[in-house]
């Protein structure tokens, strides 16, 4: 058992507690508030003067699937064969000793979403992790959490130029349609097997991917930067009765409204970055905060290795920096992308029964001189500075 104590926590609840103590036990929070009574022979942590908030959660990135040191051997995120790859898990490609997880301890990140890159039209599963471990499946907090989809210039420019589909972003949407209906027969054919054993069709590991699509059992995670890109891919969420996360989100600022009135989150970023393709020609640390006032619920992303992981928080203040409310900011590292991916009843705040994932700094989480000097994942010390 373990008590943090005397810190000012930022629970990311609805409370702020000065001097209070957070309770810990079996990975879990067991107790949190100002009047907590410490078991005996509970391990103490005195956090005098220090900010206690849950850990940050980066809702995109490539951690562990994109190695930085190694090009050819330790890239595995885009499988740039076949533009419809949904039967690809990341599960399966993810080193935990990427150096990319230690610095997320060191930047305050203890959960992540990582998975497959923006070269194929349908990339595959991506799925939640946590950030500490050497065992990808005892870190994985869940697996699949989306279904990566990808509009506008990367799968053009990955197939385009050999001649092969997709050339234009018409043929982008069509392919992703296309699988869509594949989907729904098989989704039928599995229907009627029920019902007749002989009926039931072979099994299609990408079809089974597609399916829990089609059931509201998965979102599409669409890369989308420009206005019109965002459109098409809600357009062909809307004509399936799909759930969508608009990724990148980058002209979402132009149709906020559009955005906000259908309900559709958004995570936004990297911010960190040079304007490198024309579909970033109008990136602005601003959009953030725009969305968010608009109504759009928003998550900040850095897509490590494009921003280095450590540098969440830091795309969190710029966002503040341009306009963006502080804290909406601090909620779109914490429990507004705990909230998107699903995974709210167990991370992204300090509450009695989730996750014990909690760090500790001597500042302001949005100051650049903050150091964050200690870090808990499940309960356990992961970083000390």
């Amino acid at each position: 058992m373990l008590a943090v104590i005397n810190g000012r926590i930022i629970t990311m609840a609805g409370l702020d507690l000065d001097k209070g103590t957070v309770l810990i036990e079996e990975g879990k929070i067991r107790e949190v508030g100002k009047n907590v009574e410490i078991p005996e022979g509970a391990e103490v942590l005195d956090a005098s003067g220090k900010i206690v908030m849950p850990g940050f959660i980066d809702a995109h990135c490539h951690v562990g699937i994109m190695e930085e040191t190694y090009r050819v051997e330790g890239d595995d995120v885009n499988e740039m064969t076949d533009p419809v790859t949904p039967h690809l898990r990341a599960i399966d490609a993810i080193n935990p000793e990427d150096e990319g997880f230690a610095d997320a301890r060191e930047g305050g990140v203890t959960t992540v979403v990582t998975g497959p890159g923006s070269g194929n039209v349908i990339g595959g599963e991506n799925l939640a992790m946590k950030t500490a471990g050497i065992i990808i499946d005892q870190m994985v907090l869940k697996s699949p959490v989306g279904v990566k989809v990808a509009f506008g210039e990367n799968p053009k420019r990955v197939y385009g130029g050999g001649k092969k589909s997709p050339m234009t972003r018409m043929a982008t949407a069509a392919l992703l349609r296309e699988s869509l209906v594949r989907a729904q027969n098989y989704l039928r054919k599995l229907e009627l097997g029920a019902r007749d054993p002989e009926k039931l069709p072979d099994r299609d590991l990408g079809m089974e991917t597609m399916v829990r699509v089609l059931r509201g059992q998965l979102p599409l995670r669409a890369h989308a930067h420009r206005a019109d890109d965002i459109m098409t891919a809600i357009r062909v969420a809307e004509e399936f009765g799909v759930k969508i996360v608009i990724e990148h989100c980058t002209e979402g600022f132009k149709i906020a409204d559009e955005l906000a009135r259908r309900g559709i989150p958004a995570v936004t970023g990297p911010s960190l970055t040079s304007r490198a393709k024309v579909e970033l020609k109008d990136r602005s640390n601003a959009n953030a905060g725009i969305l968010s006032r608009a109504g759009v619920k928003v998550a900040i992303m850095t897509d490590h290795p494009v921003i280095p992981i450590n540098y969440l928080s830091l795309s969190a203040a710029l966002a503040v920096k341009a306009g963006m409310d502080e804290t909406e900011a601090l909620k779109a590292i914490t429990i507004n992308a705990a909230e998107i991916i699903g995974l709210a009843d167990r991370i992204g705040s300090i509450e009695k029964g989730k996750d014990a994932d909690l760090i500790i700094m001597n500042g302001h989480p949005l100051d650049i001189k903050t150091v964050i000097e200690h870090v808990i994942i499940g309960g356990k010390t992961a970083y000390s500075a």
